[in-house]
């Protein structure tokens, strides 16, 4: 039944936004093709209901309290990539209001926070700006059709909330030195690497340009690219996990990151690895 739902949404779902579409749009659809997609979409939800009915008897079966046999059953029916895109968005509007608040994510006691978001800050304030103006000019061009003017007015606010999210996750979240030596590595609300304490073996200034997407994980090595360009390299004794954006897992042995003040976040790396030391 699980694989049955998965196929109905992944069918159902699109029709149903293009009908939506089609409707802001203007366009006139017979009755009964809306009422079959309205059933349709029914039949899909009833069956994802019933998915996750039957994975939460079975957790409490096993022995799990009710919230974590909830947890269990939305993970046994949610696609993980579902999962993460709809945490990702979360969090995301989550680090807005930790950027206004000047609350930056994850920096403990003792920890020193390396930042990586100037890098892209051009870039994030030049989308932002289309965005925005974007916005002002369909609320013109769609003035005169109410319904569709109030959905794309939906659509664009919600588009440059992402935009501006996406940067404010960037600025709360970033790299984190421990007292220990211990690193934590990441880009956002999109990657999240935690290196032991003890694990990093060496640690240099390096400027790369790296092709292909921002995060890249290829033969052992993790690119994390801000602005095309990465500036510190970091060798581990043992590989880490990297949990991609959509939940692909790899390993990576060396990672190659970005930082705003490269030699900052190298000396505090060192000093954190103490009599140990790191290669130049």
């Amino acid at each position: 039944m699980r694989r049955a739902a998965r196929w109905g949404a992944a069918v159902v779902l699109p029709a149903e936004a293009a009908l939506v579409v089609c409707l802001v749009a203007g366009v006139r659809i017979p009755w009964p093709v809306l009422a079959a997609a309205e059933a349709a979409v029914g039949c899909v939800l009833a069956a994802e209901a019933a998915v996750l009915v039957r994975a939460w008897r079975r957790a409490r079966r096993g022995g799990l309290s009710g919230r974590d046999a909830a947890g269990e059953a939305v993970r046994a029916a949610v696609p993980v990539p579902v999962r993460r895109l709809l945490a990702h968005e979360a969090r995301v509007m989550a680090s807005l209001v930790r950027w206004a608040a000047r609350r930056p994510h994850g920096v403990g006691a003792g920890g020193t926070a390396v930042p990586y978001a100037g890098g892209q800050a051009a870039m994030a304030y030049g989308l932002l700006f289309v965005a925005v103006v974007e916005t002002a000019v369909m609320a013109v061009l769609l003035a005169d059709w109410p319904v569709a003017h109030a959905a794309a007015l939906v659509l664009d606010v919600w588009g440059v909330l992402l935009v501006l999210g996406f940067h404010a996750s960037c600025v709360v979240r970033p790299h984190v030195v421990g007292a220990d030596g211990s690193l934590r590595v990441r880009y956002g609300a999109l990657v999240d690497v935690a290196v032991p304490a003890g694990s990093v073996t060496a640690v240099r200034v390096e400027h790369r340009f790296p092709r292909g997407r921002p995060v890249e994980v290829a033969g052992g090595v993790l690119d994390l690219a801000v602005g095309g360009r990465t500036t510190v390299t970091v060798e581990l004794d043992a590989p880490v996990e990297v949990v991609r954006p959509l939940g692909g897992r790899e390993r990576a042995r060396v990672l190659r990151l970005y930082a705003d003040d490269p030699r900052a976040a190298v000396a505090a790396l060192r000093e954190g690895l103490g009599s140990r030391g790191a290669a130049c």
